[in-house]
């Protein structure tokens, strides 16, 4: 898989998520083995780059080249400067984000709201790739309604306006992330474009990697949700396509160390007040369907501090530890 100049590892992608995909999950899931992560996504606004939030999504210290910067926003000058801007702080490709389906975005005429204005997504893709000097690359859907889908239309702009590469989600915004992803669409946009083509949306599984690769022809996949809690998801996935053969889930020493070693990186980034709450729904993700996991993040929520927050996992995973001990000396 190849993005402008840079070759990434492979062609299993980390999705960008609001709220998930910071500087410490990104590294987490290279670590396990994904080929490529995009940052969450940055306003275009100006008046914000100052702000906290902004500053930390625009923070890839130590982080893998090629460094993606995603950009929101709805109008072409403000997403084209926000390009610049990003480049010059060290990105080294740009993400458009047209994909976003959520309420608060789209209220902007941002997101996937731009797909209901093929004029001002051609407008936006033009000026963003002639601002900067770096591959711009493009995440959307199949439309904004049911029964609109203009995702060939909006596919054949982006390769017409210079798109490195193209990610499609398979479900339209009116779809949200309900029903099931529309991959037959993802094949017509492979078909009819030479750039690069990555699927999204509902890949769950290595076997549901390989048919999603199968079904629509495209260079690379990309995994969002279902990679919260199980980042070596990547590393099945790899050794499957590459084999064949399913790969054994993680022992649960590997599961708690790396848990622990999330928390401790979370803690670090964001400081102890951002870094105990933010960690919560990392850890609830990573202790689904574990032994008593409902009674222990019900305790785990009410904690305040990283100290025990930290002490809680570490206690949990160590009782895991014990009861399967004494079942295996039984």
């Amino acid at each position: 898989m190849q993005i402008g100049p840079y070759v990434l590892a492979n062609n299993l992608i980390v999705a960008p998520m609001a709220g998930v995909t910071d500087r410490p999950f990104r590294m987490l899931c290279r670590r396990f083995g994904a080929g490529h992560a995009v940052s969450e996504m940055i306003t275009a606004d100006k008046s914000l780059r100052l702000s906290k939030k902004t500053l930390r999504r625009s923070d890839f210290d130590g982080e893998t080249a090629p460094i993606a910067v995603q950009i929101a926003g709805s109008n072409p000058q403000e997403l084209a400067a926000a390009a610049r801007y990003n480049v010059e702080a060290g990105a080294q490709i740009i993400d458009i984000n047209m994909g976003c389906p959520a309420k608060k975005v789209c209220n902007k005429l941002a997101g996937s709201a731009l797909l209901q204005d093929e004029k001002l997504v051609a407008a936006i893709l033009s000026e963003v790739v002639g601002a900067v000097d770096v591959p711009v690359t493009l995440k959307t859907r199949l439309g904004f309604s049911n029964g609109e889908e203009n995702i060939l239309r909006v596919a054949r702009l982006a390769e017409e306006s210079g798109i490195a590469a193209i990610a499609v989600h398979g479900r339209t915004r009116e779809d949200m992330y309900n029903g099931s992803a529309r991959y037959e669409l993802i094949r017509a946009v492979k078909q009819a474009v030479r750039i690069p083509v990555i699927a999204n949306g509902d890949i769950d599984s290595p076997q549901k990697a390989k048919v999603v690769l199968d079904a629509t022809g495209a260079d690379a996949i990309m995994v969002g949700r279902a990679a919260q809690g199980r980042p070596w998801l990547f590393r099945e996935i790899a050794h499957y396509l590459a084999t064949g053969e399913e790969l054994a889930p993680p022992a649960l020493d590997e599961v708690r160390s790396t848990m622990l070693a999330h928390l401790e990186a979370l803690y670090d980034f964001y400081g102890e007040y951002s870094g105990c709450r933010i960690a919560r729904k990392h850890i609830a993700w990573t202790t689904r369907g574990l032994t008593g996991s409902n009674e222990f993040r019900s305790r785990m929520y009410a904690l305040e501090s990283t100290a025990q927050q930290l002490g809680a996992v570490t206690d949990y995973f160590d009782g895991l530890a014990m009861a399967a001990q004494t079942v295996a000396q039984a």
